[in-house]
């Protein structure tokens, strides 16, 4: 419990934003936002997403809205209990990333018992769990979509520009895998789909590993250096479940000659988010590309339907995408032209 203390206390001084006082029309809205892990690198970016729109709210429709925001340091239980002290506190609605997707029906019951809506962001419960009551909804990207354009992006490299990949030119791209978080489904659709579109454009493809980074850069980096040891060269695609990972794997690679600036040695490294170090790392060269995991446009939808679901007890059926139940956005790919537009 102290823990939660801690967490909450520390993020939601950030996050604590009001309006002028003494207006008496004026409302105030409570959102309890639980993260499953804070300095994961795109959770943080989202975070400051959903600060922004609650500002944009707050301008909008002369309203409060505290987001008190807790880190549940990737402890189940942990997040739970936050969630028990948004309900005891009467909080108006409670937006969760789920440490353990397949967990949430203990967070749904105890939200439903307690009539307090949940949108749920970036880590997807399970089906069922979502069926369980009327004002749970979900907030993400389309996974399998992110893993498709990694696949759309390294096919068009290998059969356009193959002396860029082949370095061995025998005509098969040999490649690594590094893996998100074990059964999260992200990690699994990228996976699946990168090389299942690989394979429906025609390359001919040879896994030399694959391995769990669990989204992180340091785990990532030990792995590539293992990878390197073992296979040398002979590695041509590193394919990252995300952004972290890829630039863990630049990092083992830059270490032995791999990806330096003017340097012919090159694995071609690709990446899924579009966090910010992972465009400087595309605009030197050192990564390939990445796929959008568009936390701005995802952190407003998940701000619209919390505002809508507190303010009028239904969620905005308005938002572009929103089902009603799932707001599902698209990916895009990012090359280094896209980068320097921007």
């Amino acid at each position: 419990m102290l823990m939660f203390w801690r967490a909450a206390a520390v993020l939601s001084a950030a996050f604590l934003i009001g309006c002028g006082q003494g207006d008496e029309r004026h409302h105030k809205y409570k959102i309890g936002v639980s993260v499953y892990q804070a300095d994961d690198i795109y959770i943080s970016e989202f975070r400051e997403w959903m600060a922004a729109s609650v500002k944009e709210k707050e301008a909008a429709y002369g309203v409060t809205i505290v987001m008190n925001v807790a880190d549940a340091a990737g402890v189940q239980s942990l997040q739970n209990d936050q969630v028990d002290k948004f309900i005891s506190q009467g909080y108006d609605v409670m937006c969760v990333n789920m440490v353990d997707r397949t967990a949430a029906a203990v967070i749904v019951d105890k939200a439903k018992l307690a009539d307090i809506p949940v949108v749920f962001f970036n880590r997807e419960p399970v089906q069922e769990d979502m069926a369980r009551w009327s004002k749970v909804y979900y907030v993400g990207g389309k996974a399998e979509q992110s893993g498709v354009m990694q696949g759309e992006i390294i096919a068009d490299l290998f059969q356009n520009h193959g002396e860029l990949v082949d370095r061995n030119d025998d005509g098969v791209l040999q490649y690594v895998m590094l893996e998100g978080e074990p059964g999260h489904q992200d990690a699994l659709l990228r996976t699946e789909y990168s090389i299942a579109t690989l394979t429906r454009r025609g390359v001919r493809i040879e896994k030399l590993a694959n391995d769990t980074g669990n989204w992180q850069r340091s785990q990532a980096k030990e792995k590539m250096s293992a990878w390197l040891a073992e296979f040398g060269g002979a590695i041509e695609v590193v394919f990252s479940n995300n952004d972290s990972m890829a630039l863990g794997a630049v990092e083992a690679l830059r270490e032995k000659g791999y990806n330096l600036p003017d340097c012919d040695k090159q694995v071609i490294v690709i990446g899924v988010d579009a966090i910010k170090a992972a465009m400087e790392a595309i605009c030197q060269g050192a990564l390939y590309a990445t796929v959008l995991n568009d936390a701005k446009s995802q952190a407003q939808g998940v701000i619209d339907i919390a505002y809508s679901v507190a303010s009028t007890g239904e969620a905005l059926s308005a938002v572009p995408g929103f089902d009603g139940k799932y707001l599902l956005l698209d990916y895009r790919p990012v090359m280094r032209e896209d980068v320097k537009e921007n």
